[in-house]
């Protein structure tokens, strides 16, 4: 794979040395007018937009008490500093956590401590002018909110908490990014990313039939809104279109038909990620997730699984329950009757990982492994999941599951280096809200620290396969891939290759294979 653009990786990560204001001005498109009163948010930057910021400042820090303790707690001892991808990438200073922190703790200072107040410049606090703005917007724009830092802060301080209150602020006096905002927008309005009405999405499920049949001469359905199904699923949008994801979704059609559980996706809630997460507003995040409540419940459904999205299981997995009732803890009508409906001897919600994994134990699902024999498979630990989530009832279940329904099906797996993997995983690059082509230049700087793990582990096991369970992550990899000399279609999902290839036989609805 050769490539005009290609990034020549060193041997060794490397701790670069500071080039002030290398990303200054790198912030993504703004959102339209349209785009933000579409979410409730202004048009444009409102006249006292300083005041405007300010009280949202002071709402936040009171709301939600974990941002002002980490505002307050910071001893800037630069911990965090060779953590983030982002900085190792660009060398940017104000991409280390800590100085992208000071953004907003500097702001706070200002206006909410006495030191501030009475001697800002002994204390680094600052007004926040236009300049300031400008920066907040760049630089909160380039975190994907990964958390690795928090990991390694003995602190414990979380940027992420930080730049999501950040973006929030920014949002309420009218300066959005075009990107998260316009999805959230087709989300609330059609129920999915890609603003997809019910006949596109139905003619390519369609479509992904006719591909199975012809491929193995099996009629794998994708159903869509048939009442009484077992499993409602709901798989981020990314699924239905293009290479690598709907490889993921064949997959999903595949353990599905080998397993005789009957399930449903829903042409109104078709979308299990969640931006409004990304955006820091439990409002709008809100929004998409009561429309999967509101699927659930209209098709009857005794169980909820969700795809292979990194932050779409995050939401799924620690906020559905108080913003659905899918689960436990809401406790309005309509989270009373779900939880009545629900199966409770399932997880509830349930990620597609473990609803594989079960099968594997059960002996539902088997595998000619032989038939991977090809293939040389490492694991992308994507942040959300990693970081945020857990999967199955053991503990470090997320690390566990993926790699023990991948080792199903192939022989031959191994590891990224030990400080790149689990909890301590390096982000693709492209999470957070940061998957759009206006901030490629990020993304392949941000990609940087993930390809040298890469690279390692293909020099010394010959890795030919990536697999990761993030449609984001997919997204990201099969870009960045090219410009550090990887062949992009080694980018896959985890199910395409753990799903068995169905063909008919007396003995099973699908053989065992891989």
């Amino acid at each position: 794979m050769t490539n005009d653009n290609q990034i020549k990786l060193p041997t060794y990560i490397e701790v670069p040395a500071i080039k002030k204001d290398a990303m200054e001005g790198n912030g993504p498109f703004k959102a339209s007018k349209d785009i933000q009163q579409g979410l409730g948010f202004p048009g444009e930057k409102v006249d006292n937009w300083q005041q405007v910021a300010i009280d949202k400042i002071a709402e936040t820090k009171s709301k939600y008490r974990s941002v002002q303790v980490f505002l307050d707690a910071c001893v800037k001892c630069g911990a965090c500093t060779d953590k983030c991808h982002y900085y190792l990438g660009t060398a940017d200073p104000k991409n280390m956590p800590v100085a992208r922190q000071d953004l907003f703790r500097s702001v706070y200072r200002r206006h909410f401590t006495f030191a501030g107040k009475y001697f800002p410049k002994l204390v680094g606090a600052k007004d926040f002018d236009e300049n300031m703005l400008d920066d907040w917007y760049n630089y909160f724009h380039q975190c994907s909110q990964c958390r690795r830092c928090a990991v390694y802060c003995p602190l414990g301080i979380d940027t992420a908490e930080i730049s999501m209150a950040a973006r929030e602020v920014m949002n309420v006096i009218g300066v959005g990014q075009k990107y998260p905002n316009q999805i959230l927008g087709k989300i609330n309005k059609i129920g999915n990313n890609l603003g997809m009405p019910e006949p596109a999405l139905r003619d390519t499920l369609e479509d992904l039939e006719d591909e199975i049949k012809d491929e193995t001469g099996v009629n794998v359905k994708l159903p869509l809104d048939i009442k009484d199904s077992e499993v409602l699923m709901v798989t981020p949008s990314a699924d239905f279109f293009a290479e690598p994801h709907i490889d993921g979704l064949i997959g999903y059609a595949k353990v599905f038909h080998e397993s005789g559980v009957s399930w449903t996706l829903s042409s109104y809630a078709s979308e299990a990620a969640n931006f409004g997460m990304f955006i820091g507003n439990y409002d709008v995040m809100r929004q998409g997730a009561l429309r999967i409540r509101k699927a659930a419940i209209d098709l009857n459904v005794k169980r909820v699984i969700v795809g292979e999205c990194g932050h779409a299981w995050r939401v799924a997995y620690s906020f559905w329950n108080t913003l659905t009732g899918i689960g436990e803890g809401g406790i309005d009508e309509y989270s009373s009757r779900l939880q009545k409906q629900l199966d409770s001897n399932y997880p509830q919600p349930q990620h597609m990982i473990e609803f594989t994994y079960d099968l594997i134990q059960k002996n539902k699902l088997s595998f000619e492994k032989s038939r991977n024999d090809h293939r040389i498979v490492t694991f992308h630990d994507s942040c959300n999941v990693a970081r945020g989530s857990n999967m199955g009832d053991i503990k470090n279940g997320q690390f566990i599951l993926p790699r023990e329904v991948i080792k199903a099906a192939c022989n031959n797996f191994v590891e990224m280096p030990k400080n790149t993997i689990k909890s301590s995983t390096f982000c693709c690059g492209g999470g957070g809200g940061l998957l759009t082509d206006d901030l490629m230049d990020l993304r392949i700087k941000g990609a940087k620290p993930r390809m040298h793990a890469l690279k390692q582990t293909e020099q010394e096991s010959g890795v030919n396969t990536l697999a990761a369970i993030c449609a984001i992550c997919k997204s990201q990899f099969s870009k960045v891939l090219p410009n550090y000399d990887f062949d992009p279609y080694m980018i896959v999902s985890c199910l395409l290759y753990t799903s068995p290839s169905p063909r008919d036989l007396s003995t099973s609805r699908m053989p065992s294979s891989a």
